[in-house]
């Protein structure tokens, strides 16, 4: 094929739902576009999909040399294929017909460290990589993602424009930046899907609060949810919350959501979030709560048991006691007081350790623009991300969200509610591990003394790791042992 046959301004390999959606969207956008997939039906689909969708400018492919060949230089092709060894198998195919300037961006949810991996074997070729996390999921991929682009700025460069065009745009641009070096966007991407972790956890307790406690029919739930999005929580998974309540079973009476079985699924980036929070020692209890209470909803039938044997050992329901003396309009203001504050905490452990990330790896990452590009196109997206913004704007070095004036404020007004709903909960034997997680996060982080001083001369009696003092300084070592027998010999002889 001539280079005069070059007639796209960028290319898509990996047509499943969200290639296919993604090459849509830039086709939309006037992007001439080249699509290739191993599997040709999926080429033919998305072709046709781009003629019923308004004869868009997309053009199918059906091998990898023509497929490269097809899109004009400096190349940037984009695949979105399943994680992990897919991804090495199609740079393989697409590398031996790419020249050096031309880039490729994997768009896929990977490990970040795959990415600098591959970002250091393409550079041996001349080739550039970004790895560029992709946030919205299907919907969002056709209509307006948002989009964390992390790797080689000039391949950024190359593409930027395109990208702003395809992100979600929200009052203050579009959802896209540059993130960074090396593998930033997908470390970004990740942190942003353990945040999600917390979010859904959080929800789904003030779902499991309302509904058993204060005894709410899931239309009540939906108007509650439906007013909740329309004040300070206003966010994408708030207002799916009050849709889902609202459906229907069309195999039987009542809502489907009731009849939905209680196993949570996963992908594994929740799982990185919380081991890459453990290797920075970065506390984020919250996000390993909302992992914990996935692993145990695995255990449905352990569970199932579990309730049976501590039933006939005498455990009592706790929740009709409880129920009984609940003002309801209290308890929604207090849940959802509760859910703010406790959310407000999850983000603030997200955004500490994507700093902490930043630090060793010499990123350079800018929090206030990561908060702006979450505010649309992506699963997390809600209005309070622009006060997150604001936060960071006003003071790039703040230590923690929950110090600044504002938050700060907002978390001391609410947090009489918290308490209630917490103690609450468990009065009633309904388990809120994430929101009980951020409380302890917010008690522990807010006091100047801690009971980490006994810890401390616990591991320097047995281990003699040696302690430091509050009045002098220097690193201390004491015979514990031997001067506890001498005191309880001077009470003796005193007795």
């Amino acid at each position: 094929m001539e280079a005069s046959a070059a007639i796209s301004r960028i290319g898509l390999a990996g047509l499943a739902v969200m290639g296919q959606n993604l090459a849509l969207n830039i086709a939309e956008k006037g992007v001439p576009i080249s699509v290739y997939n191993r599997t040709t039906s999926k080429v033919d689909e998305t072709v046709d999909r781009a003629h019923n969708e308004g004869n868009l400018p997309l053009f199918g492919q059906y091998n990898p040399r023509d497929f490269v060949l097809s899109i004009q230089r400096p190349r940037s092709v984009i695949i979105l294929v399943k994680a992990g060894l897919p991804v090495d198998q199609t740079i393989a195919a697409l590398s031996d017909h790419l020249e050096p300037g031309d880039a490729i961006i994997d768009g896929g949810n990977e490990w970040y460290e795959n990415t600098e991996r591959r970002i250091a074997q393409a550079s041996e070729r001349g080739i550039l990589y970004l790895g560029m996390g992709v946030s919205g999921g299907e919907d969002g991929a056709r209509n307006g993602p948002s989009l964390m682009p992390g790797g080689s700025f000039e391949a950024y460069s190359n593409v930027e424009d395109i990208l702003k065009k395809v992100a979600a745009q929200v009052d203050d641009g579009p959802c896209v930046t540059y993130i960074g070096e090396g593998g930033s966007g997908n470390f970004v991407k990740m942190v942003h899907n353990g945040i999600e972790y917390g979010d859904m956890q959080l929800i789904s307790e003030a779902y499991d609060v309302l509904k058993h406690v204060g005894g709410l029919s899931n239309s009540e739930l939906a108007d509650i949810f439906s007013e909740w999005n329309r004040g300070e929580l206003e966010s994408f998974l708030i207002e799916i919350s009050a849709d889902i309540f609202k459906v229907k079973d069309e195999h039987g009476d009542g809502e489907l959501v009731d009849k939905i079985l209680d196993k949570t699924g996963m992908k594994g980036t929740g799982k990185w979030t919380v081991q890459q929070a453990a290797e920075l020692s970065i506390a984020a209890p919250t996000i390993a709560a909302s992992l914990d209470c996935r692993y145990l909803s695995g255990l449905k039938e352990e569970r199932e048991s579990a309730a049976e044997a501590l039933k006939e050992a005498g455990l009592n329901d706790g929740v009709g006691s409880v129920r009984s003396g609940i003002d309801k309009k209290k308890l929604i203001e207090d849940v959802r007081q509760a859910l703010y504050a406790s959310k407000i905490c999850s983000y603030a452990q997200g955004m500490n350790l994507l700093r902490a990330k930043s630090m060793e790896k010499g990123w350079n990452l800018n929090l206030g623009e990561l908060a702006r590009i979450w505010k649309g196109g992506c699963i997390i997206r809600a209005v309070f991300l622009d006060r997150i913004k604001k936060a960071y704007q006003r003071n790039p070095n703040l230590a923690s969200l929950l110090v600044d004036p504002e938050f700060a404020r907002e978390m001391v007004q609410r947090q009489a509610a918290w308490r209630r709903v917490v103690g609450l909960a468990i009065s009633a034997g309904i388990s809120t591990p994430g929101m009980c997680a951020s409380l302890a996060y917010f008690d522990t982080y807010r006091r100047a003394r801690l009971p980490a001083n006994l810890v401390q001369a616990q591991r320097d009696l047995f281990g003699a790791h040696t302690y430091e003092r509050v009045d002098r300084p220097g690193s201390f070592h004491t015979e514990w042992t031997k001067l506890a027998r001498k005191a309880d010999a001077s009470v003796g002889i005193l007795n």
